[in-house]
């Protein structure tokens, strides 16, 4: 019988690491974005409104590391506009007029 290691599988399936975190408890401080990535969103009612998408934020905040779930419209936006070799940088979440933006 094989083992799976002798199959030599790799998957290009980026993981972060560190818990998940709610945004209300990053918003307003100051966070470092590690990497990011979008996919589509598993909760109904952001694919029936909105994008329908899912960023997923690998970011630390206080030399913690942790993971960031949102489907914020604004968010993806930015974040697809910044360079690859920007990355990690150091940004602010806030909330302005019910939107999530990076300052």
């Amino acid at each position: 019988m094989y083992k799976f290691s002798e199959f030599k599988i790799e998957t290009s399936v980026k993981s972060f690491q560190g818990d998940k975190i709610r945004m209300v408890k990053i918003l307003n401080k100051e966070i470092v974005i590690y990497d990011f990535k979008i996919e589509e969103s598993k909760v109904q009612a952001f694919r029936e409104k909105g994008s329908g998408k899912c960023l997923q934020l690998q970011i630390s905040i206080n030399n913690e590391k942790h993971v960031v779930f949102t489907g914020a419209c604004g968010l993806i936006e930015a974040i697809l506009q910044v360079p690859e070799d920007r990355f990690p940088f150091t940004t602010t979440i806030i909330e302005e007029n019910e939107r999530y933006k990076f300052t």
